[in-house]
Parts: C-alpha cells; structure tokens; sequence
C-alpha cells in the first residue's frame, strides 16, 4: 500500500466514524457529499480498514434501530395518556352540562379547540357548539381528539416497519444549490415523517415529504356555516344569523298564519333529491302557505305534480313560461283556500315568463314573485330597473287600496352590503349592481313596504343563496336574494321572518314569516 492510498483510508475511516456519532437527521444535501466521499474512498480503502469502519457503522445502527423502537413506544404512550385527559375533561363535562353555561368566552374557546371543533362567533355561538358536540358519543369524540395520535402513531409504524425490514429508499443526490432550496422549502410546506435511508453501509434518518391519503383523516366536526360569520367587509356589531337562538317562540293562541317561500330551481329535479324533502319541511314547519319560484315546469306537467302534493295542501295555483319552456314559472301551494287568485301583473310584456301569482286571503293580499335577473352582462338591467320594477310596484299598490300586500320570493337583489358575502367584488354583478339596489329602494321600501327580516334582525348577516360553482354554501359565502316585503299597516303584526339555512336541494333556501290576523 501507497502512502497516499494509507491516508485516504484512514480520512475515510474518520468521517465514517464521526458520521455515525451524528444525529439522525441529516440535511439532504449532507447525504449527497457524503455518499460521494464514501464512494471515492472505496477506491484506496484496504479490506481492514472497510472492515474495521463497517464494525463501526454496524454497532451505531443497532443503537440507532433500539433508539427508534423506544421513541415509537414513548409517543404511543404520551399520546394514550393524552386521549385518557381529554376523555376525562369531556366526561365531566358532559355530566355536568351547567358547566358550559359557566365557562367565559376564552375558556370556551379553548375547550372547544382541545377537542377540534372550530371555535368562532360570540359566546351564545361557542356555548351551543360546544353542547352540540356533547351531545356526540364518546366513539364519535375519539374519532375526532384523536387525529393527531392516529397519524403520529401510523408514521411510527411505517418508521418501525421500515426498520425491522431494513427497507432503503432511494433519495436523490441534490447537487444544485438552487435545487437544494427549493426542496428545502417544499419540505417546510408540507407535512413530514422520519425516512430511513441507506449511505453506503451506514442506515440514518432523514424527514421526507408526508403524503397522506385522503380516505385516512379522520373528518374533524364543522360548525354549522351559517352560525358563523361570513363577510369580506364585516362592521362592527354585525352577528351571524343562527335560527336555533334568534327565532321566538311559536304562537301558541292559534290566531296566526305561516307563509313560506322557496326558489327551488327545478321543481321535478328537487323532487327527485334524496335529501331533505317538501314533505319533511311541511311536517317541520307545518306552515300555511309555500310559495315557490323558478318551478321550471312546462304547463303539461302541471296536473302530475299536483297529485305529488302533501295531503292537506288541495289548493294550488300554478303559473309557467310560455316565452321560453322549462323556464322560470311561479306557484302557491296552500290548505287555506283563497278568496281570489290572479296570475301575472295584466301587463302582456310582463306576463308570458309565469312570474307573478296573486292570491287574495281575508286580511292581505299575498304576491308570490320571481323578478327577472339581470343576467350576464347585464343585458336585461335596463328592463329590470325602467320596466319590471315600476309595473310591479304600482300593481301593489293597487291591491294596498282594499288591503294590506305581502310581497314575497326572489326579488333577485341584494340591498344591503350587509345582505351580500363579498360586495366590493360584486358592484357590477346581478343582483347587487347600484341600479338595482336603487330600484329596490325607491319602487318597494319608499313605497310603504318593509323589508320583514331586516326590521326584525338589523345588524344579522343572513343569507339565501348560495352559489353552486365555488362550494358558497359550505362556507356561507352567499347572497339575501329572498324577501318577504309587507305593508306599513301590518309590519307590526310580524311575529317572525326567518330564514331555513340547513334546507338543501336548491342554490336557495326556504324563508318564512309568521304573522299575526
């Protein structure tokens, strides 16, 4: 043997062993030198000398393999020892629900965030979140406390599985500085987990990118949406419309009438949905009166949708598009039988897309209506602000001289900023276009007409639609294009307008109003 090849043997032997008394996790571009150092070592290395480094290498990887085995034990049981706390903490507090009602804004918060559940909106919010949650099973809340130690657990696993195995995965040199960076930043982005990596004869661990299946989280609880407060431009003193804690209670001397009213875009397709059904909201809300908007029914369908009725609601007034078929169409469904009824505004300009019912009740008038939208790039605005809403507005104030009017459907206009999610992005969208809130004020609210829910709930953020296209309604990202508008005469015989947030079936949702006779 040379003497330059007895000094690369011995420098080999050197950073081997100084390699193997490093901790276990090595930057990525740490093993590319390193794999390169031992690979050109090879080259003079006498078999003794290998030898006497592999030795080494082989005690340290045997410490290293008992090393890990003991941490996968000792997080296993941290974990288990955390689950058993939280277990407790929900046990005594679901005996004792009182408790709840005690706890202060922050500590509400954090119990609620102990257990995963989002924890938003002021303290009638978080109290009733955090009842709701307990009413869940204990099953149901280890499914949920528990994704933390699920994951760290399974990553153990695969690290100890790894081991037992002497499983080696391939990791790429990283040469490149520029290369180098962007994968150190990836690996910041994303979640990790401990990789055992074979270096020539030497067994480290790094941290390699997480990948995990969608199928094995474990869902954490959502709040309902809309509880929570959704709004790009929120003021102060602006609260989110919950219907569990801001409806009163029901009127029990009988001398009342419940109206609904719903845009079920596509009333043979809402049919047809397996979820939530006309017949369960009936049973639910047991309401008078449902009117219903954008029926999409063609005037041959009609006679079979009637026999599809609940029982108890006989009387049915139906209106459909002659203009365009299968498009738009109005219809009031009732078991109180009305004096009169009279379809359209008797203007034929105005008359053939079905958009107008009118049924005459003893003590009001009530006009179910979908006003035309603007549509996409406002082609019909001009119509909808210069035509439709100065015909429509005097032909209820005709109906007002023999008695009082409620005006109600989608009336396709968010007045407010505080009746939109995102209204600086939304100025010249229909709906929401300066124009029409205009009109909306000037043709119906300086008419005499009150905005029911608004007068009730001033500074709540409710919406009633939510568009399809980008998910709004899992977010509460919507519209209030939905009204139930009275004469001055009778707003203060409202006892309630309200909105059914959980109803689905439609991009709208059911709204009600009960009013006193």
């Amino acid at each position: 043997m040379n003497l330059q090849a007895l000094q690369i043997g011995v420098k080999s032997f050197i950073n081997l062993s100084s390699f193997a008394a490093r901790p276990r996790s090595l930057k990525i571009g740490q093993l590319g030198s390193l794999r390169l150092r031992v690979m050109s070592s090879k080259r003079g290395v006498s078999s003794s000398t290998k030898s006497a480094a592999a030795s080494i290498v082989d005690d340290k990887k045997d410490s290293k393999l008992k090393g890990m085995s003991g941490d996968c034990s000792e997080n296993v049981l941290i974990e288990e020892s955390c689950w058993k706390v939280q277990s407790v903490e929900f046990q005594s507090i679901k005996d004792d629900p009182g408790k709840i009602e005690a706890m202060t804004v922050q500590e509400l918060r954090a119990t609620l965030r102990k257990f995963g559940v989002p924890a938003k909106g002021r303290k009638g919010d978080l109290v009733f979140a955090l009842k709701h949650f307990m009413g869940e099973s204990s099953q149901e809340l280890e499914e949920r406390v528990s994704f933390n130690s699920l994951e760290n657990i399974s990553l153990q696993k695969n690290t100890k599985r790894t081991s037992d195995e002497s499983c080696v995965v391939s990791i790429n040199t990283v040469s490149e500085v520029s290369g180098f960076k962007q994968s150190k930043r990836r690996m910041k982005q994303s979640p990790v987990e401990d990789e055992i990596v074979k270096v020539g004869t030497e067994i480290v661990t790094t941290k390699r990118k997480l990948s995990i299946k969608t199928d094995d989280l474990v869902t954490l609880p959502q709040a309902e949406p809309w509880t929570v407060l959704s709004h790009k431009k929120p003021q102060k003193g602006w609260i989110p419309y919950n219907p569990r804690t801001m409806r009163p209670a029901p009127l029990t001397d009988g001398n009342s009438v419940k109206l609904m009213s719903w845009n079920v875009n596509g009333l043979r397709a809402l049919l047809k949905f397996e979820g939530f059904s006309a017949l369960e909201l009936a049973q639910r809300e047991n309401f008078d009166v449902l009117c219903l908007q954008e029926t999409k029914l063609q005037e041959k369908d009609v006679d079979s949708i009637k026999q599809c009725l609940i029982d108890g609601y006989e009387n049915s007034f139906w209106t459909c598009s002659n203009a365009k078929l299968g498009y738009s169409g109005t219809a009031i469904v009732s078991r109180i039988k009305p004096l009169s009824v009279c379809y359209g505004l008797g203007i034929p300009d105005h008359d053939s897309e079905g958009r107008v019912v009118t049924a005459e009740f003893d003590s009001f008038y009530l006009v179910n209506t979908y006003v035309p939208n603007s549509g996409d790039g406002l082609k019909r605005l001009s119509y909808r602000i210069t035509q439709w809403d100065p015909s429509l507005s005097n032909y209820m104030k005709e109906l007002e001289k023999s008695k009082p009017v409620i005006l109600t459907g989608d009336l396709n206009c968010a007045h407010q900023e505080i009746d939109i999610f995102n209204p600086a992005g939304n100025k010249r969208s229909a709906g929401f276009t300066e124009e029409e809130r205009q009109s909306f004020g000037s043709n119906f609210l300086s008419k005499g007409l009150v905005d029911t829910f608004r007068k009730q709930h001033p500074n709540v953020v409710g919406y009633t639609y939510w568009g399809y296209r980008h998910g709004g309604r899992k977010t509460n990202k919507g519209w209030r294009l939905d009204y139930f508008l009275v004469s001055e005469s009778i707003a203060d015989k409202v006892h309630d307008s309200y909105i059914v947030p959980d109803v689905n079936g439609s991009d709208h949702c059911p709204i009600g109003l009960v009013l006193k006779v």
